[in-house]
């Protein structure tokens, strides 16, 4: 299905050739797999997004103690798994700092592979989504061997982002080497692998261009800077200047989708951002009113659904080239293609 779509020109040839035009077939990139029907980063998740026409399932990748990389948000897991309800595993409540922000709770850092899979993933927002909770209990953290093979078998890509990667280094598991070293025994180690890397921090990405052929993706939020320090803000990083110093090492950028509008206008970033020879990849589209621009909102309730097909293609409108969303199914209506 989508792997012709991923064979897209590298941003060094399409600097040379000027301003590079909208993908013709724009990306759906399944965020944490289905996350917005099944517990996110579960087997589970990533297949009904591969049944629904995700083009890529999205891992977000933390190392165990014996340095195994598993799918994981976050490597605080109280809020995936039942590890609380674990007594074996109560002396493993620890504080942390990551990235500046205190946390307390279990870390996947604390645990080996074998140890790990004895938890069960949970819904991580049964507020919003009390019908996922029905998997509550059924499946185990994948590693990151399981979701490719999992890709592999349906022939669709993934799109695993190294989370906290300097933080990681700091406590001895570099994370960068391992997910190099996976994805060349998968063959893939090339521009024309069906994978793309992302991160929030620009070194690691650095170092990663220095590593492997495959394309990476340069992640900004709307506020914050990257928490390496390797530049001053997201704000600074998306400035034509900016995004010609991006386009260096990144074959594209994954804003967040606040950052494509200034109230119903849009901003000159998905412009900017192909002049500069980079591919948009913006985040995260969910159905949910709380997620949603005010202008696809219906009704006042945070978790009814609003008009998710509309914030969609209102983005396809400005030439995106391509989206998370926590809701294949609809990112492939919205795309104009029927799911599988």
């Amino acid at each position: 299905m989508g792997l012709v779509l991923l064979l897209a020109p590298d941003a060094a040839l399409a600097q040379k050739a000027g301003m590079i035009p909208p993908a013709a077939r724009p990306l759906i990139i399944a965020h944490r797999g289905a996350s917005g029907e099944r517990p996110e980063h579960t087997i589970a998740s990533y297949t009904r997004a591969i049944e629904q026409g995700a083009d890529v399932i999205e891992p977000d990748l933390v190392p165990t103690k014996d340095d195994v990389l598993v799918a994981r948000h976050e490597n605080e897991i109280s809020e995936t798994t039942d590890v609380a309800q674990h007594p074996e595993f109560a002396d493993r409540r620890t504080t942390k700092t990551i990235d500046g922000q205190s946390l307390t709770g279990w870390f996947v850092e604390d645990f080996t592979l074998a140890e790990l899979k004895t938890l069960r993933a949970r819904e991580r927002l049964p507020q919003l989504r009390p019908a996922n909770t029905a998997w509550d209990g059924k499946e185990a953290i994948p590693t990151l061997a399981e979701v490719i093979a999992l890709a592999q078998q349906h022939h669709v890509g993934i799109y695993p982002e190294t989370k906290h990667p300097t933080y990681f280094r700091s406590i001895g598991h570099p994370t960068d080497a391992l997910l190099v070293a996976q994805l060349r025994a998968a063959g893939w180690d090339s521009r024309a692998a069906p994978v793309f890397i992302q991160s929030f921090e620009v070194d690691n990405l650095k170092r990663l261009a220095t590593m492997t052929k495959i394309r990476l993706i340069q992640l900004v939020a709307a506020k914050g800077a990257p928490a390496d320090g390797a530049a001053p803000s997201y704000a600074a990083m998306v400035t034509p200047e900016g995004l010609r110093a991006v386009a260096r090492y990144a074959y594209g950028l994954g804003p967040e989708k606040a950052m494509l509008w200034s109230g119903a206008t849009a901003t000159p970033l998905v412009h900017d951002s192909h002049a500069a020879g980079l591919r948009v990849h913006p985040w995260t589209y969910r159905a949910e009113n709380v997620f949603l621009d005010p202008r696809f909102r219906r009704g006042d309730q945070p978790a009814a659904h609003g008009d998710l097909l509309g914030e969609i293609r209102a983005a396809l409108g400005q030439g995106i080239d391509g989206f998370f969303t926590d809701f294949p199914a609809i990112g492939a209506e919205a795309r104009g293609w029927e799911s599988k």
